[in-house]
C-alpha cells in the first residue's frame, strides 16, 4: 500500500464505493453534478473550483461566469464536501497592489502549505492578457492579493503542497496566444524562494498522441506519496467538431518534480455524462482539486464539467498509483 506523505486525515470527506460492475479508475457520484449555476446568484455557469479540508469542514474558491459571462471567483463553506454555501458577492482582496489589476478570474487551485491556503488562479492584465495570479487566506474570510507569478500568456498555476529542496514549487502552461488556441501546450517547472520571483524554468512534460495530442496542464494539488508525487492532469485534443478535454495521471520524483517516472497513455476520466457532454463547452472533463484522506488513501476529484458544472468522482491512491504504473509510456 502506497503511503501518503505529509497529508491530512479527512474522515468525513465525501465518498460512495465503487459501484458493481465498474471497472474504471475513477467512479462518478451518483448525484452529480454537485454544483450547478442555481448555487450563486446571477450565475450563468459554474465549473471548474477548487475544493479544501478546512478543520472538520471544507471551503472552497469557485469559478462563476456570471450573466455579463465574465469570469470571476467566489468562496464558500461546507460542512461534507457536498452541500456549499457560497456568497452572494463576489471574493474581495483586503488590498491591492499597484500595477496588477484584478480584472478576472478562473480555474482556482487552492493550495495549502504550512497552514496558509494560497489561490492560484487564471488573471488578466492590459488587454486582458491571461497570466497565473496569487493571493493567499489564513481563514478563508479574508484574502490577500500577491504578486502575478508570471507574464502573459500563462495558465493553470499549480503549487506543490511544501517546499522541495528549500524551494517553493510552481507547474504552470505557458501558451502562444491568449485564449490557447494554437495548442502545442506543455507543462512547465518553476521555482521561488519567496513566492514572489519565479525562475529556474524547466520543461517537465510535452503533449503526446491521441486525448492529450493537443495541449495539456496541470490539475489538482499533487499528492506526495512514498512513491512519488501523484498529480492529475488534462489532455486536449483536436477534432472535426472541436477540442475535448480529459484527465490523466503521472507520477514524478519527489526530490526532482521534473523528473516524470510514470504517465498514463490512457485517459482516467473522459466526457461520458451528458452534463460533461452538454454546456457552454461541450465535452469536456477539467480535472481541479481533489481531497485525500491519509488515513485510507481514498480520493475525491472534483473537476469541471461541459465548462457548465461541478461534477465529484472518486479512486484511492492505491488504484490510481497501480494504474498509471501498469498504464505508462
Amino acid at each position: 500500500m502506497a503511503k501518503v506523505i505529509n497529508g491530512k486525515s479527512i474522515p468525513n470527506m465525501p465518498w460512495q464505493d465503487r459501484p458493481e460492475g465498474c471497472d474504471d479508475i475513477f467512479w462518478r457520484y451518483s448525484a452529480n453534478p454537485v454544483l450547478t449555476y442555481k448555487d450563486i446568484k446571477d450565475a450563468n455557469s459554474l465549473f471548474n473550483s477548487s475544493v479544501v479540508a478546512f478543520g472538520n469542514e471544507f471551503r472552497g474558491v469557485f469559478r462563476c461566469d456570471r450573466k455579463d459571462l465574465v469570469p470571476v471567483l467566489y468562496k464558500g463553506k461546507s460542512k461534507d464536501g457536498l452541500n456549499w454555501e457560497i456568497d452572494d458577492e463576489p471574493l474581495k482582496f483586503e488590498n491591492t497592489i499597484e500595477g496588477v489589476p484584478y480584472v478576472y478570474g478562473y480555474d482556482p487551485r487552492v493550495c495549502e502549505i504550512d497552514g496558509r491556503y494560497y489561490v492560484v488562479w487564471c488573471t488578466g492584465m492590459a488587454n486582458w492578457d491571461p497570466t497565473i495570479g496569487m493571493a493567499y487566506t489564513d481563514d478563508f474570510e479574508t484574502f490577500y492579493q500577491m504578486e502575478n507569478a508570471f507574464l502573459p500568456y500563462n495558465r493553470n498555476g499549480v503549487l506543490f503542497p511544501r517546499k522541495i529542496n528549500d524551494k517553493y514549487v510552481m507547474f504552470s502552461r505557458p501558451s502562444e496566444a491568449g485564449d490557447g488556441s494554437r495548442g502545442n501546450g506543455s507543462i512547465y517547472y518553476s521555482e521561488s524562494p519567496d513566492l514572489v520571483y519565479w525562475g529556474k524554468h524547466r520543461l517537465v512534460m510535452t503533449p503526446a498522441v491521441g486525448w492529450q495530442s493537443y495541449k495539456i496542464g496541470g490539475g489538482p494539488t499533487p499528492i506526495e506519496t512514498d512513491e512519488g508525487w501523484l498529480m492529475i492532469y488534462h489532455g486536449v485534443k483536436s477534432t472535426c467538431q472541436g477540442i475535448n478535454y480529459y484527465a490523466g495521471a503521472m507520477l514524478l520524483d519527489r526530490d526532482n518534480p521534473t523528473k516524470v517516472l510514470y504517465r498514463t497513455k490512457y485517459y482516467v476520466l473522459s466526457p461520458r455524462e451528458i452534463y460533461e457532454t452538454t454546456g457552454d463547452v461541450p465535452n469536456v472533463v477539467f480535472p481541479v482539486s481533489t481531497l485525500c484522506d491519509a488515513d485510507t488513501g481514498r480520493i475525491a476529484l472534483y473537476y469541471g464539467a461541459a465548462d457548465t458544472v461541478v461534477g465529484l468522482a472518486f479512486t484511492t491512491v492505491d488504484e490510481l498509483i497501480k494504474y498509471v504504473k501498469e498504464n505508462s509510456f
